[in-house]
Parts: C-alpha cells; sequence; structure tokens
C-alpha cells in the first residue's frame, strides 16, 4: 500500500514547519538556560554577599547581552535577607513567524542558601 502524493507533501510541509520552529526558538530557550545556569552561579558564589546590588545587576546585564537576549536593568531584581541574595530576571523575547508572533516570557531566578 502506498502513501497518497498529497498525504507525502503533507508530511513533508509539517517537517518542514516543525524544522523551521525548531531552528527559530531553540536558541532562544538555550540562551535562556545558559543565562538561568548562570544567576544560580552568581547567586552562590561567596562574593555575592559582599557586592552591590548594581554589581550584581550588572553581570547579569552583561551576560544577557553576550546572549542577546533582551534584557534591561529594570528586568534584574536583586533580594537580600541576612544570609541569602537572591538574583530574579524576568523578560520578554518577542519572536515574528509569518503570519503570527509570539512572545515568549522567561523567569530565570535563584538564591543562595
Amino acid at each position: 500500500m502506498t502513501a497518497s502524493p498529497w498525504r507525502l507533501a503533507a508530511a513533508a510541509a509539517v517537517l518542514a514547519i516543525l524544522g523551521f520552529l525548531t531552528v527559530r526558538l531553540v536558541p532562544i530557550y538555550l540562551h535562556n538556560l545558559e543565562l538561568q545556569r548562570f544567576v544560580a552561579d552568581i547567586s552562590h558564589r561567596s562574593a555575592a554577599a559582599t557586592r552591590s546590588d548594581d554589581v550584581l545587576r550588572a553581570w547579569v546585564l552583561n551576560k544577557a547581552n553576550d546572549l542577546d537576549l533582551p534584557v534591561r536593568a529594570g528586568n534584574v531584581d536583586v533580594q537580600r535577607t541576612s544570609d541569602t541574595v537572591r538574583v530574579e530576571v524576568r523578560y520578554v523575547v518577542r519572536v515574528d513567524l509569518p503570519l503570527y508572533t509570539v512572545n515568549l516570557h522567561f523567569y530565570p531566578g535563584a538564591g543562595s542558601q
């Protein structure tokens, strides 16, 4: 039993669309994952407790800039208690696709313990 030509064409179109979406979206998610790891790393550094909020914010902004992520100073929140430092980042990446635009919301954050 052979597949009809229209089924083969539909399958090829679906695979092409999935491939296109993968190429457009996966790098953004991988960059977010790298930013998440970086935020976790700096919040667990012993130096984080002695650095100012502005220094921690600058570290995150520099890393986000290196990753081409649209993070602004207002997107980085540093919270401190007597023995912990928590860094949270909230940002949106706008992805323009043919016939559709999607806003991807990311919330990487980590705190020391």
